[in-house]
């Protein structure tokens, strides 16, 4: 069941530097939501914030609230853990576990929350290598090393691992930027299939990205010269794209800077 994200007044800290400071934003279940701006203006500190992965870095904490519907992650009462479980991630680089078979990858997380029975492991591996457009491609080779895939497979490896533990939201921090073209296209394939069933958050620095695969782009700017990032604006990713409101966001777009 996918969930809608209500965000309020949101800074986030490493140490004593303030990284982002007092966003505030929803994020709407079943949909795309992209967020775009320049290198080091917060935007992958922000998305790190949503499943309580930031304060996994040292010094890393939070002010402000993040509502999964109406439960506030950051209350002292919910275990970080259960919060990562319900908003997967997906990073970078792909990240197979290097000394697991394709078919342990998926099912890592599946045995961590006590699944055992071998049958249900099997349905819910073929079920989530289904989900990731990748089942065709290892069916007969589901024992081989998740490292021997190619970089784009190995991409789609890491999100049909994160989907077979049934989050409501899929955190994606640059997917594609470590693949080549046609893997690229795939992943974005891939991504608009699975909005029909997850709330999805997309970081990436590639605006032909953001204009094809989001319905919701956030623009993120820094506030000056070592001040923390800010959301500047977020809009239907067509407003964004053609008559945004604020000039930073039209002067980004345009190429004038970042």
């Amino acid at each position: 069941m996918a969930k809608r994200i209500d965000v309020s007044g949101l800074s986030a800290y490493y140490g004593k530097v303030k990284a982002i400071e007092d966003i505030s934003m929803t994020i709407e279940p079943r949909s795309v939501t992209a967020f775009i701006g320049p290198s080091g203006c917060g935007k992958s500190t922000f998305l790190r914030t949503l499943n309580r992965m930031h304060e996994v870095t040292p010094g890393g904490r939070v002010e402000g609230k993040v509502l999964l519907d109406d439960q506030d992650l950051y209350d002292p009462e919910v275990d970080p853990v259960a919060v990562r479980r319900m908003i997967g991630m997906v990073f970078q680089r792909p990240n197979p576990f290097p000394t697991m078979s394709i078919y342990d990858n998926v099912a890592a997380g599946l045995r961590l929350n006590g699944v055992k029975k071998k049958s249900e492991l099997d349905d819910i591996v073929e079920r989530s290598l289904k989900g990731a457009n990748l089942w065709n491609e290892v069916k007969d080779r589901l024992h081989r090393p998740g490292a021997s895939l190619s970089g784009g497979q190995q991409q789609r490896l890491c999100i049909a691992r994160a989907i077979a533990v049934e989050p409501q939201v899929l955190l994606m921090d640059e997917p594609c930027s470590a693949l080549d073209p046609i893997s690229t296209i795939a992943i974005e394939d891939l991504i608009s299939e699975l909005k029909e069933r997850y709330t999805i958050v997309i970081v990436t620095h590639n605006m032909q990205q953001a204009a094809r695969v989001s319905d919701r782009t956030a623009f993120f700017n820094l506030a000056g010269p070592g001040k923390p990032g800010r959301l500047v604006e977020i809009d239907s990713t067509q407003k964004i794209f053609s008559n945004p409101s604020e000039k930073a966001t039209e002067d980004y777009i345009s190429g004038r800077f970042g």
